[in-house]
């Protein structure tokens, strides 16, 4: 599972590119789900000029890492140095409260920030968000189902199970968006080995 998780940050490290992240207002919170997953590995070689690490897996295999120009201090990793990476995986969902505000659409942003130029210990942060508006176009508040239109002009019916949830469809309005926003964080520390 170890390799599996460090599998997804470093594809998730390659599909981040740097962004603005734009905040929405008028919304109301209606459930987020979190998920992390950590791998911490050794380095068994470095190639600066060619941006590639070789890194150590879980069960002593081999993972090769196409790094970007991007990574300035590769100098500064040497053969048995730790790399801990963490990906931080977020869902939520919230109202928003203006009635007909447009169609549905999809938002991405993203961004970075990396260790300072000659820090000892390479490393840095990066994130993807992605807000998809949803629009309601009917709500069965017996059933406790509501059917929403996605940016690609699609219907959905979904079924409402929690009862928290449930209590709040009497407020829903058809014409009103939910607002779904997905986050994924890495972050990559570098410790030098003994």
């Amino acid at each position: 599972m170890k390799l599996h998780a460090l599998t997804k940050a470093i594809t998730l490290a390659t599909l981040l590119s740097t962004a603005s992240l734009s905040a929405m207002a008028a919304e109301i919170p209606l459930s987020a789900v979190v998920e992390a997953d950590q791998v911490t590995t050794k380095v068994v070689s470095v190639d600066a000029a060619a941006h590639q690490v070789v890194l150590e897996g879980p069960e002593g295999n081999q993972v090769h890492v196409q790094l970007t120009d991007k990574a300035k201090n590769l100098g500064k990793l040497k053969v048995g140095d730790q790399v801990n990476v963490k990906v931080t995986r977020s869902v939520a969902a919230s109202l928003d409260t203006d009635i007909d505000k447009g169609l549905p659409g999809t938002v991405e942003s993203a961004g970075e920030s990396r260790a300072a130029p000659g820090s000892d210990n390479p490393g840095g942060e990066a994130y993807r968000q992605i807000r998809v508006q949803l629009k309601i176009t009917k709500i069965d508040v017996k059933k406790h189902q509501v059917t929403f239109q996605n940016p690609a002009g699609k219907s959905k019916t979904v079924d409402v199970v929690r009862p928290e949830i449930q209590a709040k469809l009497k407020d829903l309005k058809v014409g009103q968006s939910v607002i779904v926003t997905y986050t994924d964080t890495l972050k990559v520390t570098s410790k030098q080995g003994s």
